[in-house]
């Protein structure tokens, strides 16, 4: 396969193994684009992306544009001529005119099966609407929000205690490979172009700090579900003694003759907080009380005296 001049996008965790694979590959990375250094932690430290932090480690040139629009940056771009630019969650749209300067287009590695879960959270979406099964999608970029025409898939199941955590490691690797995959069909004019069918859309918006907070009203399976889909960020909560309460995992404990008001908890065990849902009941297995670490249910039950008849609300 003809080595390619690469200009890689990418901030988070998530895009790491597909820069990692094309340095495997020996393409050519004229150049790594990602977001600015951010304040955070407690010392509110400026922070380099993980992107940035690889390509530092392999010697590579990093951009970081505080926006994409500059026409600055973009002059550096089109001087560099590069034969494609890989995208994988950068942050920022993209220009039409960065659209069109690439000779092979601009692809773009996406967390879902395109075009479900179109947006920001695809994973985080995934979990929380208790899919049995997502993938990766390669696709050439346009004006739209993840709405190219798509080049390659690939499905993997969801195991029905999978966090988000552990799916988004499995999917970045995936992706990886399906980059690979996309790449050598694209040097060859081999790559196929599937229009999205806008009908099947479906969009996985920004997580905010209502969608975090649990309604005991609902069923036992939609507050797990809740909870796998936020851990590890930013995490499910709800208030006990009226302090947050994050609720890392759980599990669906069937139980018989149990009547009880949405986020009682109906039993203090031993390894098992159980709580009383609109339909059903869960176990609490794993906690964390407003400013302190996380904990198994046993020692936050002691520590806290936790006792059944009380309310999560």
């Amino acid at each position: 396969m003809r080595k390619l001049r690469i200009v890689f996008m990418g901030t988070p965790d998530f895009a790491v193994p597909c820069l990692d694979r094309l340095v495997r590959d020996e393409h050519q990375i004229i150049a790594v684009v990602t977001q600015p250094d951010r304040p955070k932690g407690r010392g509110r430290h400026f922070t380099p992306s993980p992107v940035k932090e690889y390509a530092q480690e392999y010697n590579l040139p990093v951009l970081q544009p505080e926006k994409i629009k500059d026409p600055g940056f973009m002059e550096q771009l089109a001087v560099l001529q590069p034969d494609v630019i890989v995208v994988v969650a950068f942050g920022q749209f993209l220009p039409q005119r960065l659209l069109d300067l690439p000779s092979l287009g601009c692809i773009n590695v996406h967390a879902s099966l395109l075009p479900k879960y179109r947006g920001a959270a695809p994973i985080h979406w995934a979990i929380m609407n208790g899919e049995t099964s997502t993938g990766v999608t390669t696709m050439y970029m346009d004006s739209g929000m993840d709405t190219g025409d798509m080049i390659l898939k690939r499905e993997t199941p969801i195991s029905p205690d999978e966090n988000t955590g552990q799916l988004h490691d499995r999917l970045s690797s995936l992706g990886a490979g399906l980059l690979a995959q996309t790449l050598e069909l694209a040097v060859e004019n081999k790559a196929p172009r599937t229009p999205q069918n806008s009908e099947e859309a479906s969009y996985a918006p920004l997580l905010t700090r209502q969608i975090e907070a649990i309604d005991w009203k609902r069923s036992a399976m939609e507050i797990h579900n809740q909870v796998r889909g936020l851990n590890p960020w930013p995490g499910a909560y709800c208030l006990y003694n009226d302090r947050t309460l994050k609720i890392w995992r759980t599990h669906i404990q069937e139980t018989v003759g149990i009547f009880a008001a949405p986020g009682c908890i109906v039993a203090v065990e031993r390894d098992c907080l159980l709580v009383a849902a609109g339909n059903g009941t869960i176990c609490i297995d794993e906690v964390q009380p407003q400013n302190k670490r996380r904990m198994g249910v046993g020692d936050f039950s002691t520590g806290y005296r936790v006792n059944a008849g009380e309310i999560l609300e």
